[in-house]
């Protein structure tokens, strides 16, 4: 019966198919959402970057970017869904986003009254909350740019002047289409 093989190998044999099984799932949540940070980021550099340029009119990018985020958002998840059957963008999620941005309206407009540069500063780590706690559960390099973005943030907040808006598109657009890109080599 040299076939057979004991517990300690079968244990060893399923800690390693357990591993594997839990960096591929890693490996497609990174890839999803590097698709999804590159996409965002993109917009949020040409949203600061418009703020920077024609501040008058910052809401109206912010708005219709918002929009064209999340139409990018769905267009992503549908082709990751023909891809891998992982479902990235649903109605769940939309519903989601419509609570995210309802509360952070509520906060900053109704409750606080922003000025736009702490409307400028809220709303990335607002956004790094979420990505904190995504890395307790999909990997720990959702937990690098969030604590990334937030630090240089507050560092611009706190120290950059009149480029604030143009800080930022660096620092947040530039952050999360980095961001992306570091997730797809992981």
């Amino acid at each position: 019966m040299g076939n057979m093989i004991d517990s300690r190998e079968a244990s060893e044999a399923l800690a390693e198919i357990n591993e594997m099984t839990r960096r591929v799932r890693q490996s497609r949540i990174y890839n999803l959402a590097s698709l999804m940070l590159i996409m965002w980021g993109a917009l949020v550099f040409a949203g600061y970057l418009g703020s920077f340029l024609l501040p008058r009119q910052a809401g109206y990018f912010w708005a219709a970017l918002n929009v064209a985020g999340v139409a990018g958002s769905f267009v992503i998840s549908a082709f990751g869904y023909r891809k891998t059957g992982i479902r990235t963008f649903d109605f769940r999620m939309l519903s989601a986003f419509v609570l995210f941005f309802a509360f952070g309206f509520l906060c900053t407009t109704v409750l606080g009254h922003f000025t736009p540069r702490r409307m400028s500063t809220f709303w990335p780590i607002y956004f790094m909350l979420f990505y904190l706690l995504a890395g307790l559960w999909f990997g720990y390099a959702f937990v690098g740019i969030g604590l990334g973005i937030t630090a240089l943030t507050l560092i611009g907040y706190f120290f950059i002047g009149e480029a604030f808006p143009l800080w930022m598109a660096f620092v947040n657009g530039g952050g999360l289409i980095l961001g992306g890109l570091w997730m797809r080599r992981i």
